[in-house]
């Protein structure tokens, strides 16, 4: 499924901050959107997208709204923009932030396959092919797992591999 959302979604409505009281992963994926989005813990599932418009995780800092999104299955954001801490946090914890401007045909209910390592987004239901621009190093990080998997995997004198 794909969920649709407006601009200026911030990681308060992402992950409230009276229900934002541990950084478990399986705990924060049941808030995930609880109060602006009823249902959205329940009904997403693993591999489920996010369409959003402009400034996409503004607001606080926390890193608990990605980890909370990643926990609970969705595959990728795609934004009109995003916020930069938001975006930084996903490439920390390794959840695919694709700047796109996509168009408003596609829905929620449409069937989308998404190939990140070709960059091509497929509307299975409208038989629509776009190409997505996913940044070198948002890609590496996610087949990483994001920054922190990677160092702690790697540690801190790898990151020249990483980035050349």
């Amino acid at each position: 499924m794909n969920w649709k959302f407006k601009d200026n979604i911030n990681t308060d409505l992402i992950t409230p901050g009276r229900y934002n009281i541990t950084t478990d992963p399986d705990e924060l994926s049941k808030i995930v959107f609880i109060e602006y989005s009823p249902g959205f813990n329940k009904k997403a599932v693993e591999g489920d997208f996010i369409f959003a418009g402009a400034n996409f995780g503004c607001g606080s800092s926390r890193e608990t709204a990605v980890i909370a999104l990643k926990a609970r299955g969705i595959r990728a954001v795609f934004a009109r923009s995003f916020a930069r801490i938001f975006y930084r946090n996903c490439m920390n914890q390794g959840l695919l932030a694709i700047e796109f401007d996509y168009p408003d045909e596609i829905e929620e209910q449409d069937l989308l396959e998404f190939k990140p390592e070709k960059g091509i987004l497929r509307n299975l239901t409208r038989k629509n092919t776009y190409k997505i621009n996913v940044p070198k190093i948002m890609l590496m990080l996610y087949r990483q797992g994001g920054m922190v998997s990677y160092l702690k995997k790697y540690g801190l004198e790898s990151l020249d591999k990483l980035i050349s």
